[in-house]
């Protein structure tokens, strides 16, 4: 079967996603279904990662304010999203980020849609992978995917978590001081403030959720004799790791506005020290948040829902 178009806003409500997933199921490998909606029908994302897996790439081809259509194309299986690339080798990882592509939140890609997005050459990008490969690596090469599920949340707390609540006190103050004291100037310094304070407000109350509901539920899955029937207040792992998963899009989108804000962190000319420094955090911060949202997006999650769909 070859490419499906569904207009949802004709469908009852009770049957737009059961026609929806009856298609995708219809349509061959490297085919497509292709949604058309009056709202964002990213619910509909996490709930098909959850029940068919990452087998399948989400692109939008209207994203509103109106009007809403998907492209939601079956991969090949033979073909690596960027998501798995990334968590395979490091210095991968390292070579898609320098090339501006998203392996994080946006790592249920395939390299091959990543790379007509940015506007790259594939073959080309194939062939700086395969260099990197052979590269050696200056440092430690951490192999995350041998690690534990207890071992692994734990890291993801002690390492970026502790990040994260140690950066929000600085860049808090700093952004406001750069704002109040250059902000009239330069009105793009309030907006980059604005941003900053609203992605760590989101930032620490998703890592609450995390460290009290999410990654303790994952750790009990490893102990003997864990019996997933029983209440847990969710009836699996895959629901909050669809709102997880949906927070950290949002800030994802966050972060790329505050680095398209800087001009990609570049200092304005004749700006003072302290604009220096936030831009110097931000660009940093955001360091630690593409590998902090890889590890759980592409190693953490999938593997904590393969292991409870075994139990």
């Amino acid at each position: 079967m070859n490419n499906v178009f569904i207009d949802v806003t004709v469908l009852e409500p009770r049957m737009k996603h059961p026609t929806i997933f009856d298609a995708f199921d219809s349509v061959a490998e490297g085919y497509a279904v292709v949604i058309h909606n009056d709202h964002d029908p990213k619910p509909l994302y996490y709930q098909l990662l959850g029940e068919r897996g990452n087998c399948f790439s989400w692109t939008y081809l209207s994203n509103g304010p109106e009007i809403w259509e998907v492209e939601i194309k079956k991969n090949e299986k033979n073909s690596e999203t960027i998501g798995e690339i990334a968590s395979k080798d490091m210095r991968k990882a390292q070579l898609l980020k320098k090339l501006g592509i998203d392996f994080c939140c946006g790592g249920k890609r395939s390299l091959e849609e990543a790379c007509i997005d940015k506007g790259l050459d594939v073959h080309r990008v194939k062939e700086e992978l395969q260099n990197a490969e052979r590269a050696t690596q200056a440092g430690p090469n951490l192999d995350f995917n041998s690690w534990t599920l207890s071992f692994l949340a734990d890291y993801i707390i002690n390492v970026h978590h502790t990040y994260v609540k140690e950066s929000t006190q600085l860049l808090g103050e700093l952004s406001e001081k750069v704002a109040t004291h250059h902000g009239q100037n330069n009105p793009i310094l309030v907006d980059i403030r604005n941003k900053t304070h609203e992605l760590l407000r989101e930032l620490n109350t998703h890592l609450k959720k995390e460290e009290q509901i999410l990654f303790p539920y994952i750790k009990l899955l490893e102990t003997p004799g864990f019996d997933k029937n029983k209440p847990h207040g969710f009836d699996s792992v895959k629901s909050p790791i669809w709102m997880m998963e949906s927070e950290h899009d949002a800030a994802g989108a966050l972060a790329r506005e505050i680095r398209t804000l800087t001009n990609d962190y570049t200092r304005p000319a004749n700006s003072c020290n302290s604009v220096g420094l936030l831009y110097h955090k931000l660009e940093e911060f955001e360091n630690d948040l593409i590998q902090h949202i890889h590890l759980e997006n592409n190693i953490l999650f999938p593997k904590a829902i393969e292991l409870e769909n075994k139990l």
